[in-house]
């Protein structure tokens, strides 16, 4: 089990990064919050989306991203989702997807007191939202 840092008020590309690590990389991951301004290396656990870490923004892409390359996850319905999780948290455009995306995740950062609720739903977001990029079809669902 590892224990992985972020920044607090977490968003659209930290919710995704913790979602993933708990999913694909460490199922008894854990996870804490420090203010943004704390250094990366001065914190107990490894760091993620804080400037400095090794696991942040890199070469224009965005943490999720970076983690998918790192731990080599080559799920096609992860690379789907990795460019709506960027759009999103770059805003570099607005596909009916990202916008959607990007709303339910700014709902999530201002509408939850903390970010052990932050992560527990969005987590659930983010579970949704890879069914939705594999194309995954519900019982009697249409699409």
């Amino acid at each position: 089990m590892s224990h992985y840092v972020t920044r607090e008020r977490v968003h659209v590309d930290r919710i995704a990064t913790a979602w993933a690590i708990r999913r694909f990389v460490d199922p008894d991951a854990t996870f804490g919050f420090v203010a943004r301004e704390r250094d990366p290396e001065r914190v107990e656990g490894t760091p993620f989306d804080m400037r400095g870490s090794a696991l942040s923004h890199r070469s224009g892409k965005v943490t999720f991203e970076v983690l998918l390359a790192s731990h080599q996850l080559t799920d096609p319905a992860l690379a789907r989702m990795a460019a709506i999780v960027h759009a999103a948290d770059t805003w570099e455009d607005d596909t009916p997807e990202t916008a959607g995306v990007r709303a339910i995740f700014d709902g999530i950062r201002d509408g939850l007191p903390s970010d052990e609720e932050r992560l527990a739903i969005g987590f659930n977001v983010c579970e949704a939202l890879y069914a939705y990029c594999a194309g995954r079809r519900s019982e009697g669902g249409a699409r």
